[in-house]
């Protein structure tokens, strides 16, 4: 069973219609993310999208960012992915972990959180929020290590359920599952202390840092 990985098939037109069989609110919750950077971006300010992938959320922010003189960055590891982004402003083909970041108003972490470890992703979030302005917000969006007993098991069939209705076969659902040992792990609410929830979708939620 290999890794799963953000390269070869799995970039481009192909990431875009397999979040959408997988996650039937991406663009839901692509939207709701762009109206609350709308909400935290100034004049002249600065937006990091932190593995941006194809680009969906650069793409849904250009009209205010542009009428605003915003300088949006991208950022993804993938050169795979990279490859096929379509985004709007600078995309940088980079480490989020080692990049150096410059004093930013919003930084939006859109479904990657999860695919880091968790040393990882506590450092991220610190450098975040030393580099973030005053009124800024870190936008994070990610699944989420759902409590244990009935309500769990409850969640997880809701998330097959999901995948079922858009069209994924069971024989995809569980070799998708298998192939994140190890890369994907859910966080837990812990580790964003002070957050505020914005949007919850069985085991997927965003938050906002302030």
């Amino acid at each position: 069973m290999k890794d799963f990985t953000f390269s070869g098939e799995m970039t481009g037109k192909n990431f875009t219609a397999h979040v959408n069989e997988q996650l039937p609110f991406y663009q839901l919750v692509t939207d709701a993310t762009s109206m609350v950077i709308r909400n935290y971006l100034p004049k002249n300010g600065v937006v990091y999208d932190i593995g941006a992938s194809t680009g969906n959320i650069s793409n849904a922010i250009k009209p205010f960012a542009q009428s605003r003189n915003a300088s949006v960055i991208s950022i993804e590891e993938s050169e795979s992915m990279a490859s096929t982004w379509d985004g709007y402003g600078k995309l940088c083909i980079d480490d989020a972990i080692t990049f150096d970041y410059e004093n930013f108003d919003v930084a939006v972490c859109f479904l990657v959180l999860m695919f880091m470890s968790v040393n990882e992703r506590a450092y991220l979030i610190s450098s975040l929020k030393r580099k973030m302005r005053a009124g800024g917000a870190i936008i994070v969006i990610d699944k989420l290590l759902v409590d244990g007993g009935y309500f769990g098991t409850v969640m997880r069939r809701l998330t097959f359920d999901w995948k079922l209705k858009n069209g994924a076969t069971p024989e995809q659902i569980i070799t998708k599952e298998l192939s994140l040992s190890g890369v994907q792990r859910p966080m837990t609410i812990d580790e964003l202390p002070n957050a505020k929830e914005f949007f919850r979708f069985g085991e997927f939620v965003g938050w906002v840092i302030e």
